[in-house]
């Protein structure tokens, strides 16, 4: 009894807290919404320079005779790429350069959720912090701009928190009710509780014994890749220079005759495919390359002290009968306190993630422990009649968060997820930190900071409510047009558009013939995924340049089923070499990949030879 009215206490207590601050920031965030309706206004009228993104051929000249860019963005994940996006809409001339392709580290590897952050916005109450309750109230924003922009690729989830003690329902029932109430209009689905018979069915493989209720509320998802890759897109639409594939060498800089110090005025960059060097002048720099924010501010200045503590997140995928096709789940409280999602996604089940220190790594592996602890959490939630059987892993990833180092803080499960702009004696422009839903808000902080300290000349920013690429004229509809219009199976015209949103159609028309009655047009490059071989061609349009590009981010076979991937990967090659040209013994480096793939480890099954694929292992 005593521990309820502890329990009731700290809920009213962090209630009223919340409730203080609440209308003063309700009434802040009016204006600011009312003043970004103008900049949406705005973004609409402004019609991209590109009908399509130019090729990367065209880029790298860009890049290279161009005298001087405003900005130079380092990093091509989503905030990089977010950086760029918002740099070039206000007018500013932009570069971004990537060492590998876009998405290729911790954006492809989230858990695929669009977030205001449930846990966080607990710990506002819980410890009275209004830093976490602003990022969660930011976040909330975000989530609802991401959904509009990109229709195609995201979409709202409900999530369920399966309760098992009495006393935990209306405790979490206020704390889920707070969440919908700091969303405010932005709320994309009220919570609401289920009786344990209504859980049940809702998600039938669900433990049952002692099961009380549970309380299901609403986040958005999303395909994180190829959302990084959209906004990258959009941003070369929009007229910046970028080019996947070009690693940062060094950093130029001159020295300012009228003070005598030195700053940073660009970079030098190495086309890693090719081998060329050349500089890149710019006014301002900004480094946005998450785990790796370090190594670059060190570029800048040996003695700089370290800014970010990477984590470790594991995921593994499940086949899609461990879940509803439309219900994830929440573990708010694991054996060790970490939370677990169990959410479907592309028509398998993810499961993750976890949170532990890491050290900095091209190509993160997800550990036996990690799978292991993550199964063990599945286990605990689901039925007895389900055997979790670790053979049923289909493929695992890792990914490394590059979470701001909080020096109070013991563990990385209390580091904040804020981000932070940070400006160097030399006017390197870092930001660090954040997490995947405010990419947006975090470019814009950056690009606010590079210009007010490097004296740009530019407007606000406009990317509120800018559609990124294949969003703008896409509708749920849009996939039967695909069916009636070039005879394609209704799966892949749902996947196709899903996945490219209007650009779709392009797609379609480069798809060959079946020779069968039906489907007319659309040949498979595995039977069970709707991925079809058009998708390679135009993949290329989109700046793959190698398998591992269009086997894990154009597609995302690797993520979902490592043997697939593999069954696939020969024709992947062969198509992508009749294009690009390659010849026998570039198309057995595609095989063995050797320069963007981890040596396999002794103690886990691998295809021999297959190092493509290797940080996606299938742990059978």
């Amino acid at each position: 009894m005593a521990f309820h009215k502890v329990v009731k206490g700290t809920v009213l207590v962090g209630g009223g807290a919340l409730a203080t601050v609440l209308g003063l920031s309700q009434f802040a965030h009016y204006r600011r919404k009312q003043v970004n309706l103008a900049y949406v206004e705005a973004a609409e009228c402004f019609e991209p320079v590109n009908r399509e993104p130019p090729s990367r051929e065209a880029q790298l000249l860009t890049l290279r005779n161009t005298l001087e860019f405003d900005i130079l963005v380092i990093g091509g994940g989503a905030t990089g790429s977010g950086c760029a996006l918002d740099a070039v809409t206000r007018g500013l001339k932009t570069a971004l350069v990537e060492r590998d392709d876009f998405s290729s580290g911790t954006s492809s590897r989230s858990t695929k959720l669009i977030h205001g952050g449930v846990r966080y916005l607990q710990k506002a109450i819980m410890k009275l912090d209004i830093e976490q309750y602003r990022m969660v109230k930011e976040a909330l924003h975000e989530r609802a701009n991401l959904l509009e922009i990109a229709p195609h690729l995201s979409a709202p989830l409900p999530i369920m928190l399966p309760v098992y003690k009495w006393w935990q329902l209306p405790y979490y029932w206020v704390g889920i009710k707070l969440y919908d109430l700091v969303a405010g209009s932005n709320c994309l689905k009220s919570s609401y509780v289920l009786s344990k018979s209504r859980a049940l069915e809702h998600f039938p493989m669900l433990q049952k014994d002692r099961l009380v209720g549970a309380i299901v509320y609403y986040d958005g998802q999303h395909n994180d890749a190829r959302m990084n890759l959209a906004v990258a897109l959009t941003a070369a639409r929009y007229g910046a220079a970028t080019a996947n594939y070009m690693e940062v060498v060094s950093l130029l800089k001159k020295t300012d005759p009228e003070t005598g110090r030195e700053h940073v005025s660009g970079a030098r960059c190495k086309d890693v495919l090719t081998g060329q060097e050349f500089d890149v002048r710019a006014k301002c720099v900004i480094n946005a390359t998450g785990p790796f924010t370090d190594a670059v501010r060190k570029m800048d200045d040996k003695s700089a002290a370290a800014i970010c503590q990477p984590s470790a997140g594991v995921h593994i995928v499940m086949p899609g009968y461990y879940s509803p096709e439309s219900m994830g789940l929440l573990d708010p409280a694991t054996s060790d306190g970490r939370v677990i999602f169990f959410l479907p996604w592309q028509k398998m089940t993810i499961a993750g993630t976890t949170d532990s220190p890491t050290d900095i790594t091209h190509h993160p592996i997800p550990s036996e422990e990690d799978i292991n602890f993550i199964l063990n959490e599945v286990r605990n939630y689901l039925s007895c009649d389900v055997e979790v059987r670790r053979g049923d892993v289909l493929a695992a990833w890792s990914g490394i968060r590059p979470l701001v180092t909080d020096p109070k803080s013991a563990d990385t499960q209390s580091i904040s997820r804020n981000h932070v702009v940070d400006i160097s004696e030399s006017g390197l422009i870092t930001i660090a930190g954040g997490k995947w839903t405010t990419y947006r808000s975090m470019a814009e902080d950056t690009v606010n900071a590079a210009i007010k300290v490097h004296n740009l000349k530019a407007g606000p920013s406009r990317t509120v409510g800018l559609f990124l690429q294949g969003g703008k004229d896409w509708s749920p509809t849009l996939y039967i047009r695909l069916v009636q219009d070039y005879g394609l199976e209704s799966e892949v015209a749902q996947h196709l558009a899903a996945t490219y949103g209007d650009k779709a159609f392009e797609v379609a028309k480069m798809a060959s013939v079946t020779g069968k009655r039906w489907p007319i047009v659309g040949v498979r490059l595995v039977s069970e995924f709707p991925y079809i071989e058009a998708e390679v061609k135009y993949g290329i349009k989109e700046y793959a340049c190698t398998a591992v590009d269009m086997i894990s981010r154009r597609t995302r076979l690797a993520f979902l089923n490592v043997q697939a991937a593999e069954e696939a990967l020969p024709r992947i090659v062969e198509l992508m070499g009749r294009e690009l040209n390659w010849d026998e013994k570039k198309k057995e480096g595609q095989y063995k990949n050797e320069t963007y793939s981890c040596a396999p480890d002794n103690h886990l099954n691998h295809a021999e030879g297959l190092g493509v694929i290797s940080s996606y292992r299938n742990y059978s």
